[in-house]
């Protein structure tokens, strides 16, 4: 292992040299010029230049289509939040494809992105075109996580323009639907697509995550009863019901968030709680009869999801009981769209001490190890039995942000770490 002040090989320096940022660049704005939205023809589109640009980069190409009915029976399936028929999966690996042999080391990284929102707020309402601007690439898609898949690529770029055969295999996952529960990996995964340790290049500025929580989305129907405004006291207002269960989700997320483990200190909130849609009524001069809320609900780590659903059922149900209303007109909770359980790279693997090595090698600073409160297709691979865990470009504060954005310099380390990280774990032929 190569420690801070110490020298590189002579091959790592070699591949170090071919880190090209130009072609880094390159890459990045051909990614973020595809809308590929959860759920949209983009998808498939930009699955393909990624197989087509592996291929460029000599490594053996798995490109293909699973119908989205294979997978759905499956008790692992994670569910999806938008419609599709099929899911495109792409897969590069170096060496030839039919060896048995399971690679050293995974790079993954998904190309859907979460819509622009308004277009207004865009500059020359253009999300998908990348622009750069003061050190940094801007557009939907820059950070989460196009920006990592970009590195991944020069990493590649690298260890072919340097000539390295390795001797085990490295192989890129390319991945759809992870904004909406992570389809694209299940289907990788499910394909056979494994390998002996994953990096994610996901946003984690700077840091290592090993562990990250879960996530589930919740509809609440409230029910009211319909009046006319003038005569609401007759009526039953579901807005205003509404409020009772809301007043419980906010106990609950506190509760949950009382005691948080060392390595999700560094957050306010570990596993939160949020409403993002409220919907109700039909009519401004009418009580409103039902309402129906959608949010993001966190799963701890080591919980199960169904413990999770469990204690948002219990919460519901008991503002139900306290209020007479509700009490024979409960809330209707429902579980629609991805299920993000909780995951963590094994305690002690040499995993999280191999990538802080290699980012010390290229003149990062020691990382530091946290927790994330997000869910990430970094459970899949550990239920999968793959040691998993998170560094990339960017910083999740600006994912999904009209303000999207990736420091080029930040890009650029990420894939000198790949490259020398791949090139420690998989090998070099004499």
């Amino acid at each position: 292992m190569t420690e801070q002040g110490s020298e590189c090989t002579q091959a790592e320096r070699r591949v170090l040299d071919a880190i090209d940022e130009d072609q880094i660049g390159a890459d990045l704005v051909a990614l973020v010029g595809f809308p590929s939205i959860d759920g949209t023809a983009a998808e498939a589109e930009v699955q393909a230049w990624c197989a087509e640009r592996l291929r460029t980069l000599g490594m053996a190409v798995d490109h293909w289509l699973t119908d989205v009915r294979d997978l759905a029976d499956d008790p692992a399936y994670p569910g999806m939040e938008v419609e599709r028929t099929g899911v495109w999966g792409c897969v590069g690996r170096t060496g030839r494809a039919d060896r048995e042999e399971a690679p050293a080391l995974v790079l993954n990284g998904h190309v859907d992105v979460v819509p622009a929102g308004d277009l207004d707020l865009w500059p020359d309402r253009a999300p998908f075109t990348a622009r750069l601007a003061e050190g940094s690439w801007w557009g939907r898609g820059t950070c989460d996580m196009k920006g990592g898949v970009a590195a991944i690529l020069g990493a590649v770029n690298a260890l072919s323009q340097a000539g390295v055969q390795l001797t085990r295999p490295l192989a890129v996952h390319t991945v759809t639907g992870e904004e909406d529960g992570g389809i694209g990996t299940f289907a990788t995964l499910r394909r056979g697509h494994v390998g002996e340790a994953c990096v994610i290049a996901e946003p984690t500025d700077g840091a290592i995550v090993p562990a990250n929580a879960g996530s589930l989305t919740f509809r609440i129907t409230v029910a009211g009863l319909a009046t006319h405004g003038s005569t609401r006291t007759r009526g039953v207002s579901a807005v205003e019901k509404f409020e009772r269960v809301h007043e419980a989700l906010r106990r609950l997320e506190a509760e949950r968030n009382a005691d948080l483990p060392d390595l999700f200190a560094h957050l306010d909130v570990g596993w939160p709680l949020s409403v993002g849609q409220v919907n109700a009524g039909d009519w401004a001069s009418t009580v409103p009869d039902r309402l129906i809320a959608q949010g993001r609900y966190g799963v701890m780590p080591g919980e199960s999801v169904q413990d999770a659903k469990a204690a948002l059922d219990i919460a519901v149900a008991q503002a139900c009981r306290a209020d007479p209303w509700l009490r024979t007109h409960p809330a209707l909770v429902e579980w629609p769209g991805g299920h993000y359980a909780s995951g963590s790279l094994p305690e002690g693997h040499p995993l999280l001490d191999d990538v802080a090595a290699a980012v010390r090698a290229v003149g990062g600073p020691r990382p530091d190890v946290l927790g994330g409160p997000y869910g990430s297709d970094l459970r899949q691979y550990a239920m999968a039995g793959v040691p998993t865990l998170q560094y990339g470009p960017g910083q999740a504060v600006f994912a999904h942000a009209v303000d999207e954005h990736v420091s080029v310099d930040e890009v650029v380390r990420c894939a000198r770490a790949y490259a020398v990280l791949a090139l420690r774990l998989c090998g070099e032929q004499a």
